[in-house]
């Protein structure tokens, strides 16, 4: 066998069992946005509360996530964005990574390494967004809207 050929048949898993992983987790999401989208979350206590506002007293930077991800199955982005603007950012790029990484994977091709100050990034954000959602003056704006 070639080096080139050889190089290939690395690359390449048997049977395209490489794309199993991406496809489970896709399922995994459309079971999970399948019961948002039938569950309504604003239901008071229907998925619990979160453990930062019931110990702290403070939004966590997921808080209204779950209202969040409702609203935009439905089709409601001004709600979506009023339960959450963070995850109305995040959520379709976390899609858009999906795809590429399902779309390598079918490919065969080896997974792509993020940019290493990718997660330095992601965490100043959050951090961050969580910080200033609990401003009183941007809480209006960036805390989770209160359940009707």
């Amino acid at each position: 066998m070639s080096t080139a050929t050889h190089a290939a048949a690395s690359r390449r898993p048997a049977g395209r069992g490489g794309v199993l992983l991406p496809l489970g987790t896709g399922a995994l999401g459309l079971a999970a946005a399948a019961l948002l989208a039938v569950r309504s979350p604003y239901e008071p206590l229907s998925y619990g509360i979160c453990p930062s506002v019931l110990l702290l007293g403070v939004s966590c930077p997921g808080c209204g996530g779950l209202r969040a991800t409702h609203d935009l199955l439905t089709g409601d982005l001004v709600g979506a964005w009023q339960a959450n603007p963070l995850w109305v950012v995040v959520a379709p790029l976390l899609l858009v990574a999906w795809a590429a990484w399902t779309r390598r994977r079918w490919r065969g091709a080896p997974p792509a390494a993020p940019p290493a100050q990718l997660a330095w990034v992601l965490l100043v954000a959050v951090v961050l967004f969580g910080v200033l959602r609990n401003v009183p003056a941007l809480s209006p704006y960036l805390g989770p809207a209160p359940l009707p």
